[in-house]
Protein backbone atom coordinates (compact mmCIF):
# COMPACT_ATOMS: atom_id res chain seq x y z
CA UNK A 1 0.00 0.00 0.00
CA UNK A 2 1.51 3.60 -1.07
CA UNK A 3 0.39 6.59 1.18
CA UNK A 4 2.11 10.08 0.52
CA UNK A 5 2.67 12.72 2.51
CA UNK A 6 2.87 16.29 1.34
CA UNK A 7 2.13 20.16 2.19
CA UNK A 8 0.02 22.11 -0.28
CA UNK A 9 -1.31 21.36 -3.41
CA UNK A 10 0.17 18.36 -5.50
CA UNK A 11 -0.26 16.53 -8.34
CA UNK A 12 -1.03 12.32 -8.35
CA UNK A 13 2.56 11.53 -8.00
CA UNK A 14 3.00 13.77 -4.61
CA UNK A 15 4.54 16.89 -5.87
CA UNK A 16 4.05 20.08 -5.81
CA UNK A 17 1.41 21.07 -8.43
CA UNK A 18 2.25 24.89 -8.94
CA UNK A 19 2.98 25.80 -12.09
CA UNK A 20 5.71 28.60 -13.40
CA UNK A 21 5.20 29.39 -16.51
CA UNK A 22 8.88 31.82 -17.07
CA UNK A 23 10.47 28.57 -14.98
CA UNK A 24 9.32 26.36 -17.58
CA UNK A 25 10.61 28.34 -20.42
CA UNK A 26 14.24 28.96 -18.62
CA UNK A 27 14.33 24.95 -17.79
CA UNK A 28 13.90 24.22 -21.51
CA UNK A 29 17.13 26.31 -22.38
CA UNK A 30 19.02 23.72 -20.03
CA UNK A 31 20.11 20.95 -22.59
CA UNK A 32 19.14 17.56 -21.78
CA UNK A 33 21.75 16.19 -21.27
CA UNK A 34 22.65 18.97 -18.48
CA UNK A 35 19.56 18.72 -17.08
CA UNK A 36 19.78 15.43 -16.52
CA UNK A 37 23.07 15.42 -14.82
CA UNK A 38 21.90 18.17 -12.53
CA UNK A 39 18.86 16.37 -10.69
CA UNK A 40 19.80 13.58 -8.36
CA UNK A 41 17.55 11.08 -6.49
CA UNK A 42 18.53 9.76 -2.80
CA UNK A 43 16.29 6.98 -0.77
CA UNK A 44 16.30 6.41 2.49
CA UNK A 45 14.07 4.64 5.72
CA UNK A 46 12.70 5.43 8.52
CA UNK A 47 14.80 2.88 10.15
CA UNK A 48 17.56 -0.41 9.36
CA UNK A 49 16.03 -2.82 11.00
CA UNK A 50 12.42 -3.98 11.25
CA UNK A 51 10.08 -6.91 12.86
CA UNK A 52 8.32 -8.74 10.13
CA UNK A 53 5.25 -7.44 8.88
CA UNK A 54 5.92 -3.54 10.33
CA UNK A 55 5.54 -0.89 7.76
CA UNK A 56 8.48 0.70 6.50
CA UNK A 57 8.22 4.87 5.87
CA UNK A 58 10.22 5.39 2.30
CA UNK A 59 11.46 8.75 1.71
CA UNK A 60 12.77 9.87 -1.80
CA UNK A 61 14.51 13.10 -2.36
CA UNK A 62 14.88 14.72 -6.06
CA UNK A 63 17.15 17.94 -6.62
CA UNK A 64 17.96 20.41 -9.14
CA UNK A 65 21.44 21.29 -8.11
CA UNK A 66 21.65 24.44 -10.81
CA UNK A 67 20.40 27.54 -10.23
CA UNK A 68 17.65 27.55 -12.87
CA UNK A 69 14.84 25.74 -13.38
CA UNK A 70 14.99 21.96 -15.88
CA UNK A 71 12.96 19.57 -17.21
CA UNK A 72 13.57 15.91 -17.69
CA UNK A 73 11.97 13.76 -20.05
CA UNK A 74 10.72 10.74 -18.65
CA UNK A 75 9.79 7.09 -20.82
CA UNK A 76 6.23 7.05 -18.98
CA UNK A 77 3.63 9.02 -17.36
CA UNK A 78 5.45 7.77 -13.97
CA UNK A 79 7.68 10.25 -13.03
CA UNK A 80 9.63 8.19 -10.22
CA UNK A 81 9.03 5.09 -8.26
CA UNK A 82 10.14 2.31 -5.71
CA UNK A 83 11.01 -1.21 -5.44
CA UNK A 84 11.97 -3.73 -2.65
CA UNK A 85 14.40 -6.40 -4.05
CA UNK A 86 13.30 -5.02 -7.57
CA UNK A 87 9.83 -5.78 -7.25
CA UNK A 88 8.31 -2.51 -8.28
CA UNK A 89 6.33 -1.30 -5.21
CA UNK A 90 6.85 -4.67 -3.75
CA UNK A 91 4.13 -6.14 -5.86
CA UNK A 92 4.15 -8.38 -9.18
CA UNK A 93 -0.11 -6.86 -10.15
CA UNK A 94 0.00 -5.70 -13.49
CA UNK A 95 0.75 -1.80 -14.21
CA UNK A 96 -1.55 0.22 -16.01
CA UNK A 97 0.81 3.68 -16.67
CA UNK A 98 0.43 5.33 -20.19
CA UNK A 99 3.56 4.73 -22.17
CA UNK A 100 3.51 8.15 -23.43
CA UNK A 101 6.74 9.36 -22.35
CA UNK A 102 5.90 12.89 -19.85
CA UNK A 103 8.22 15.39 -18.61
CA UNK A 104 9.00 16.54 -14.61
CA UNK A 105 10.28 19.94 -13.97
CA UNK A 106 11.99 21.71 -11.04
CA UNK A 107 12.33 24.52 -10.21
CA UNK A 108 16.01 26.62 -9.79
CA UNK A 109 17.40 24.81 -6.52
CA UNK A 110 14.62 22.69 -5.85
CA UNK A 111 14.49 19.83 -3.78
CA UNK A 112 11.20 17.66 -3.32
CA UNK A 113 10.45 15.42 -0.98
CA UNK A 114 8.09 12.39 -1.30
CA UNK A 115 7.05 9.39 0.77
CA UNK A 116 5.82 5.96 0.55
CA UNK A 117 4.77 3.38 3.65
CA UNK A 118 5.62 -0.31 2.48
CA UNK A 119 3.88 -2.64 4.64
CA UNK A 120 6.15 -5.45 4.61
CA UNK A 121 4.41 -7.64 2.31
CA UNK A 122 4.61 -8.39 -1.52
CA UNK A 123 1.55 -8.33 -3.49
CA UNK A 124 1.97 -11.63 -5.15
CA UNK A 125 -0.44 -13.18 -7.99
CA UNK A 126 -0.77 -16.81 -8.40
CA UNK A 127 -1.91 -19.30 -11.08
CA UNK A 128 -5.47 -18.25 -10.90
CA UNK A 129 -4.53 -14.41 -11.66
CA UNK A 130 -6.09 -13.31 -8.14
CA UNK A 131 -3.05 -12.01 -5.65
CA UNK A 132 -2.12 -12.43 -2.50
CA UNK A 133 -0.19 -10.34 -0.07
CA UNK A 134 2.76 -12.62 1.39
CA UNK A 135 5.17 -11.14 4.44
CA UNK A 136 8.67 -10.24 3.35
CA UNK A 137 11.15 -13.16 4.39
CA UNK A 138 13.20 -12.69 7.08
CA UNK A 139 16.62 -11.52 6.57
CA UNK A 140 18.14 -8.49 4.23
CA UNK A 141 16.13 -6.23 1.94
CA UNK A 142 17.22 -4.04 -0.76
CA UNK A 143 14.73 -0.92 -0.67
CA UNK A 144 15.26 1.34 -4.15
CA UNK A 145 14.03 4.49 -5.82
CA UNK A 146 14.19 5.58 -9.01
CA UNK A 147 14.07 8.84 -11.77
CA UNK A 148 11.99 6.88 -14.63
CA UNK A 149 13.91 9.50 -17.11
CA UNK A 150 15.04 8.81 -20.48
CA UNK A 151 18.87 8.30 -20.24
CA UNK A 152 19.26 8.11 -16.84
CA UNK A 153 22.63 8.87 -15.14
CA UNK A 154 23.72 6.67 -12.15
CA UNK A 155 22.66 8.81 -9.50
CA UNK A 156 18.85 9.07 -10.69
CA UNK A 157 18.35 5.45 -8.77
CA UNK A 158 19.67 4.74 -5.41
CA UNK A 159 19.16 2.10 -2.65
CA UNK A 160 19.26 1.26 0.91
CA UNK A 161 19.28 -1.96 3.09
CA UNK A 162 17.04 -3.01 5.60
CA UNK A 163 16.91 -6.13 7.97
CA UNK A 164 13.56 -7.87 8.48
CA UNK A 165 13.67 -9.71 11.97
Amino acid sequence: MVQRRHDGPTDRTGFDDTRNYLSDALGRIVPGRLARRAVTLEVETDRTAYARGDPVEITVRLRNRLPVPVELETTTRRQWGWRVDGVLEASDERRYVRSDPGTVGFRAGETRVATATWNGHFRRENETGLDRSVPADRGEHVVSAFLAVADPEPHHEDSTRIRIR
